[in-house]
């Protein structure tokens, strides 16, 4: 069973942002939440990321985010954003959204927000029709000509370093020091951070155990393997959960803006060290690395110490996001400590 959602735990004042959200329109949801927190008299506010520094002039009433899980932000703060991206995976009903964005919005009597088709790329003339006061894009893959292209639209706050490489933590801290809501934001990451460290308590077990994400596996092509870095936002969530990174992983992981890498499967003996094995996939897959004369020599893979993600909101909630990581938490925790039962 799930637990609550933390953000129930922030300040009065937060609370009060989120029944002004859920009471108004997505427009001025943002403005009410600022006039709760006294943020209109914020004149300007500051924010430093990969392409410079973006300065709003003042209290932002319009959000909009582009590119994947932004909009959780804002609204994990009780603010309904003008326009979004809609979900483009793990999104099993079709209507763009994920299961914890609807419960969020359901939760603050907000109306779904416009949703950005960024099948093909960002949308700009989308995003301008919003008429934003602000754009959030901490974690995302933004491009320079992205960031100028929006910049025309509205100021943008981008992400601090490299391409999805923002974890989670930053992620709230910079999207909600862009709404001047910084405050809040520190409030959500210390709920957060509560609500993990009550769940990885209840296993034990998981606690430095060696722990390696595969990126999806093509069984007709087993002649490599690809994983994610510990850059990768994916693989950084192992360290929240008391697990450690492999020494070979991180041998292999050199550069800071690539959140995946490949190996040859001869060089497989180098994943010795590996515990548990998270990856995307069926019980075919796990057929298939146990048929193959190199793979099925990882010690995971020879124990069954596997975490397998279905391709539901389940397996995306595995990439940790405001809403995602308490609606995930309690069945993704299991999940790694009946691996690591196995690798014992």
């Amino acid at each position: 069973m799930r637990r609550a959602p933390r953000w129930v735990a922030l300040p009065t004042a937060a609370l009060l942002a989120g029944g002004l959200a859920a009471c108004s329109s997505a427009s001025s949801a943002s403005s009410a939440a600022g006039e709760a927190e006294g943020a209109t008299d914020v004149t300007a506010i500051t924010v430093e990321h990969a392409f410079g520094t973006t300065t709003i002039e003042s209290q932002p009433e319009r959000v909009a985010t582009v590119q994947w899980a932004n909009h959780e932000v804002p609204l994990a703060l009780g603010v309904v954003p003008v326009g979004m991206a809609a979900a483009n995976f793990g999104d099993d009903d079709g209507d763009g959204l994920l299961p914890w964005v609807s419960e969020r919005l359901e939760e603050l009597g907000a109306e779904t927000p416009v949703l950005f088709d960024e099948t093909d790329g960002i949308d700009f003339e989308a995003v301008a029709d919003t008429d934003p006061d602000v754009i959030l894009a901490g974690y995302s893959g933004l491009t320079q000509e992205d960031y100028d292209t929006l910049s025309e639209i509205a100021p943008v706050v981008a992400y601090p370093e490299a391409p999805w490489a923002t974890p989670w933590r930053e992620m709230i801290e910079i999207n909600a020091a862009g709404m001047g809501m910084a405050e809040e934001g520190e409030a959500l990451v210390a709920s957060l951070e509560q609500d993990i460290t009550a769940a990885v308590g209840e296993y034990p077990q998981l606690e430095g155990r060696s722990t390696m994400f595969l990126t999806h596996v093509d069984t007709a092509d087993l002649s490599e393997v690809s994983f994610y870095t510990p850059f990768d936002t994916r693989s950084a969530f192992f360290e929240d959960l008391g697990l450690s990174t492999p020494a070979s992983v991180t041998a292999a992981s050199t550069d800071p803006e690539q959140f995946s890498g490949t190996v040859s499967a001869e060089q497989v003996d180098a994943f010795d060290d590996v515990d548990i094995i998270v990856t995307y996939g069926d019980q075919a897959l796990v057929d298939a690395l146990n048929a193959d004369p190199l793979l099925s020599q990882i010690p995971a893979v020879r124990s069954g110490a596997l975490v397998l993600l279905p391709d539901t909101p389940l397996g995306t909630a595995a990439n940790p996001t405001p809403l995602a990581i308490s609606w995930v938490l309690e069945d993704y925790v299991s999940m790694l400590a009946e691996a690591a039962d196995k690798g014992q």
